[in-house]
């Protein structure tokens, strides 16, 4: 599996249906590592995160049986919004999925597509499986949230856009779920960057990848602890693909508290006057919490999404 060949195939695939989203610097960051920090913002993406690209890059590819035969999905949200589009786009039907704990901002914005919602299960890990039996049992297609080459490929366009957005950069911090960000963007970087570390940003409270680095083998956590990332919590399925790219592209990884990613969202609101999802916060507070290792550095940090619930937010700020 070439993963850069699927990010440049999907370049040419989705480039019509996603936006090339804004590279800025954070003056404030800056000054706070005495260098140069930008934010690469998936936020300002279509359905509010990242996951568009992947989603669209999956639809795109299908055969003209398996579009015939219809598809699965599984998700938090984010993903699900990026799948409900891309099925709208394509004209195309299918099955989203979800958590019982899914946030209500998230089960409102999937509302406004046609397409069906099942939920199922209390975690994500448990809701992908069933998910994922009833596609082999109806013989619809699978559309991983992460564990795919088409939707590591359409993940992938993000590194390609901040490679031509910026000349030069140290480190880039990614939020890790299942690792397909991570997986699309670390492959892009390293092939063309390959000193450029990449830095894995996970809540303690859902530190699956890292767990899994550390043992050198797909681990997931004891018990599954509430996190404000949502949308990178549970755990990763078992022989996914992206544990091995990750184990190739990812030079560490950090852990935040939920106390650390709350000031991340403020910081955000106070500051630059934008609405981030938890996830998004993570990286954030991965900088903000060890300036002395980026200290002197010009750093890109992805904000991965927006979707926030505001019941949430406002408690925080």
């Amino acid at each position: 599996m070439n993963i850069n060949k699927e990010i440049q195939k999907a370049e040419k695939r989705i480039r019509p249906y996603i936006l090339k989203t804004p590279l800025i610097e954070s003056k404030e960051l800056s000054k706070l590592i005495n260098g140069k920090v930008y934010l690469k913002l998936e936020s300002e993406q279509y359905t509010g995160s990242f996951k568009a690209r992947g989603s669209i890059n999956k639809l795109l590819s299908l055969t003209t049986e398996e579009k015939k035969n219809g598809t699965i999905t599984a998700s938090t949200g984010n993903h699900g919004l990026g799948y409900a589009r891309a099925l709208e786009i394509t004209k195309q039907k299918g099955c989203i999925y979800l958590p019982t704990n899914a946030s209500s901002s998230k089960l409102k914005a999937l509302a406004n597509y046609n397409v069906e919602l099942i939920q199922y299960g209390e975690d994500c890990l448990t809701t992908e499986m069933r998910a994922k039996l009833m596609a082999e049992k109806q013989n619809k297609t699978w559309v991983s949230p992460y564990n795919d080459p088409q939707i590591i490929g359409g993940q992938g366009t993000v590194g390609l856009e901040i490679v031509d957005q910026l000349d030069h950069f140290d480190s880039v911090l990614i939020t890790i779920g299942g690792g397909g960000l991570m997986s699309g963007i670390g492959s892009y970087i390293k092939s063309t960057k390959p000193n450029v570390k990449i830095i894995g940003c996970e809540p303690e409270n859902s530190c699956e990848m890292t767990l899994s680095l550390k043992a050198g083998t797909i681990t997931n956590m004891d018990v599954e602890l509430e996190t404000l990332s949502d949308g990178s919590a549970g755990g990763i399925e078992k022989n996914a693909i992206t544990f091995p790219i990750c184990q190739k592209v990812i030079d560490e990884t950090i852990l935040v508290k939920e106390d650390a990613i709350e000031n991340a969202l403020r910081f955000m609101v106070h500051t630059h006057y934008k609405i981030v999802e938890g996830a998004a916060g993570v990286a954030l507070a991965s900088l903000i919490e060890n300036v002395d290792k980026f200290n002197g550095q010009t750093v890109v940090l992805i904000i991965c999404g927006a979707n926030m619930d505001i019941s949430k937010l406002k408690k925080i700020i």
